[in-house]
């Protein structure tokens, strides 16, 4: 495509599309979230096919834009079980209420609630930071060759020697290990719930899913932003809001990048899931549609039953009761539990999740489902144990850094900070980095002490 400006013609250029125009590039990705969405559109295919497998330019780029149109204009297809709304008064009339005994802990015992939420999130999120993205069959071997199989500590740099390097397609030089950082190193997942205190602080716990983008557009380049969130933020840009930015042209609408984002609305609303998932909801629908935005909805609230109960199945299902029970994500978490009520063992969950969902394609290792599913598990499997909880999160593979931080987040909250043994919290050293605009370096316990005042 070419334009003329001043006499000068000026050439786009399709091959340098650097994730902001992501469509074109990910043509299978979107057949496979239609399909899964129950659209009626497998006659199509082998034309998805054949328009992927064009080379980058200005023909793939609008016939794209056709197969995208097809997409939005797609029936239902007939029988299709599933019931997903991504509007709060159509999700709320879905949900299956979990009754349980709640106890709200004294003011200390909050604090330290609190405390440990904010730590136990970066410690998670720490553990699984340096191997984000490796698969399982390199992360197993890895962990077994250098001595930490099941998952039971940090990677350290000791670990990487030369050798060990030289067995791995993967890259592991270089990386934030726990022992050569000073605090959190910069990350999307610490970010969110820093960012999220500062949208609390300046529209108030009534803020509405447009303060959320003001302050993304704010706060942070584009590059701090990844897969949904960078689509929403170019949507953003080119003038279309909340929900539409979460539609147009988002082949990643129920992928992983909202479930991360929660953490700081189960914060501020200890035992009150229903207003922690509301809030959720308002911040997931700018990026998000149906189980990307239940993603965040399960996390926020589960946080905010941990916040009142020890019982790990009780934090689960009031997670669960706050989401559509007739969505895959509903039903894929039951699956887990359910099997873990009926004695199947964690190398046998493992095998459920990884034959659920493939790894090896970005779908399936960055949706919503499977990392829920991978916080599930390690939620039950950990059995109340801060460490063990995170290990198992981080080693199941898949978005290792995402599902450290929020199991973390979970475990962190239910045990408070007394719970999180020194061995975890000392490379973090009670800093959080991050790269929002005008805030650098966190201090964790005063990020906490302002958790306290935003709670009604």
């Amino acid at each position: 495509m070419f334009a003329k400006i001043y006499n000068k013609e000026i050439k786009i250029d399709y091959n340098n599309v650097d994730g902001l125009n992501r469509y074109p590039q990910d043509l299978i990705a979107e057949y496979n979230q239609s399909i899964e969405e129950g659209l009626d559109i497998e006659k199509y295919k082998d034309l998805f096919e054949a328009v992927s497998a064009l080379k980058s330019g200005e023909y793939k780029t609008r016939m794209s834009d056709i197969l995208y149109e097809m997409v939005i204009n797609a029936k239902m297809k007939p029988g299709y079980k599933y019931n997903e709304p991504s509007e709060l008064k159509e999700i709320k009339a879905l949900r299956k209420p979990h009754d349980f005994s709640a106890v709200m802990p004294d003011s200390e015992t909050l604090k330290k609630k609190i405390l440990g939420a904010w730590t136990g999130r970066v410690c998670g999120c720490l553990l699984g930071k340096p191997i984000e993205c490796i698969r399982s069959n390199e992360l197993i071997p890895l962990l077994k060759e250098t001595g930490n199989y099941p998952m039971h500590r940090y990677i350290v740099s000791d670990d990487i020697t030369d050798e060990v390097c030289s067995h791995y397609k993967f890259h592991l030089k270089n990386k934030d290990y726990a022992d050569t950082v000073d605090g959190m190193p910069v990350d999307d997942d610490t970010n969110y719930v820093v960012l999220a205190q500062k949208i609390i602080s300046e529209y108030g716990r009534g803020f509405e899913s447009e303060d959320v983008a003001k302050a993304w557009m704010k706060y942070q380049s584009v590059y701090s932003y990844f897969t949904a969130e960078r689509i929403a933020f170019v949507n953003f840009i080119n003038c279309i809001e909340p929900p539409a930015s979460a539609m147009y042209k988002n082949v990643c609408r129920e992928w992983i990048g909202a479930q991360i984002r929660g953490d700081y609305f189960g914060y501020i609303n200890p035992g009150n899931p229903e207003e922690a998932a509301e809030m959720a909801f308002r911040d997931a629908r700018i990026s998000h549609v149906k189980n990307g935005i239940y993603g965040e909805m399960f996390a926020s609230a589960m946080i905010a039953c941990a916040a009142v109960t020890d019982n790990i199945e009780d934090i689960i299902l009031g997670g669960l009761a706050q989401i559509p029970s007739t969505s895959r994500l509903y039903e894929s978490v039951m699956k887990i539990f359910d099997g873990y009520k009926n004695g199947v063992t964690v190398d046998e969950c493992f095998e459920v999740i990884h034959s659920a969902y493939d790894e090896h394609t970005d779908h399936g290792w960055c949706h919503t489902i499977s990392n829920a599913m991978i916080v599930t598990a390690a939620l039950l499997y950990g059995e109340g144990d801060f460490g063990k909880s995170i290990c198992c999160a981080v080693g199941m593979a898949f978005d290792t850094d995402c599902n450290g931080a929020t199991v973390g987040s979970i475990m962190g909250m239910r045990n408070t900070i007394d719970g999180i043994g020194e061995y975890w919290k000392k490379p973090v050293n009670g800093k959080i980095h991050t790269s929002i605009f005008g805030v650098g370096t966190v201090d964790i316990g005063k990020a906490a002490e302002e958790t306290m005042k935003h709670m009604a």
